[in-house]
């Protein structure tokens, strides 16, 4: 038996231009739709630049309410389409109180569910601590016509706990739309040991929990509006991997993994068997072998 579903992702670069992102966007997923895609993934933070890179509190303006202006323009793509679509959207839930909130819309384009971002980074060119609260609505799969989509959002890709929530509340395929992408002033060895680690961990999540990945990065080159680093080049990258990591599509693989350089905006669309991770499970039966006894240490910060 086969459940096969087709899974469109679009990696694109951003300008300061709102609506000119969101009339790309809306060509991608139409483009997507059009070669068969019912699964339509969206990059981090898509309507805008990565704004991140700098304290600002006038950025607080490009954030807004669920639903809102941008759920209003999703869910008629959503529809037009007869699509399930992941968006990542800033979230305004009350004046001072800001969320990075993933929102998933029906094929009907009501709204299936939303998930806010967990783990919310503070380093040089990612101040998010800054803009965003912590999610406060947990770990929860989304219901979809497709299935029980597990949708998490960039900085959660390198928790395995994560992941392994979703799975274990039923996720049929793990999400994650990104955001990330190198500084400048790194050397061409540390750019393909970060880029080898943010596709290891996604690809060990799969493995670990028996379950597709999908991870939609943006591209392009965003300067620092405080000019105090030399901006961010985002990497792309962006993929699809099966139940035991195997890659199932990748953006820009003319290229070597192990290399930098795939950062063309492109879309993919990938057929995706979620019955396969059945089998994988059987032969690999991991969840079934948790010591659940003595994992009680997981909660602590630190074990000292």
């Amino acid at each position: 038996m086969t459940r096969k579903i087709k899974v469109g992702i679009i990696q694109q670069a951003n300008t300061k231009d709102l609506r000119t992102n969101l009339m790309n966007l809306a060509k991608s997923i139409e483009a997507c739709a059009a070669h068969g895609a019912q699964l339509v993934v969206l990059q981090e933070l898509h309507n805008s630049l990565y704004f991140c890179q700098t304290e600002n509190t006038q950025l607080f303006d490009l954030a807004e309410p669920i639903p809102g202006p941008s759920t209003g323009f999703y869910s008629e793509l959503a529809a037009a389409n007869d699509i399930v679509l992941v968006t990542s959207l800033f979230e305004k839930r009350a004046p001072g109180l800001y969320h990075n909130t993933a929102v998933v819309f029906e094929r009907d384009g009501s709204i299936a569910g939303k998930y806010r971002k967990m783990h919310i980074p503070d380093d040089p060119a990612y101040y998010e601590k800054f803009y965003f609260t912590p999610g406060d609505i947990g770990f929860e799969p989304i219901q979809t016509s497709l299935g029980k989509l597990g949708v998490l959002v960039c900085w959660d890709q390198w928790y395995p706990e994560a992941a392994r929530l979703m799975a274990l509340k039923g996720a049929e395929i793990l999400i994650y739309p990104t955001a990330i992408g190198w500084e400048s002033s790194d050397t061409d060895d540390e750019k393909a040991r970060q880029l080898n680690a943010w596709i290891i961990s996604q690809r060990g999540h799969a493995v670990a929990n028996g379950l597709p990945v999908v991870s939609v990065n943006r591209v392009g080159h965003e300067p620092d509006p405080s000019m105090q680093t030399n901006g961010i080049l985002f990497w792309g990258n962006s993929f699809v991997a099966g139940p035991q990591g195997e890659f199932l599509a990748q953006a820009g693989n003319e290229r070597p993994v192990a290399q930098a350089g795939n950062e063309r905006p492109e879309n993919i669309v990938v057929e995706v068997d979620l019955e396969r991770s059945e089998n994988v499970r059987r032969w690999w039966p991991f969840l079934r072998d948790r010591r659940i006894d003595a994992y009680a240490g997981l909660t602590k910060r630190f074990l000292d």
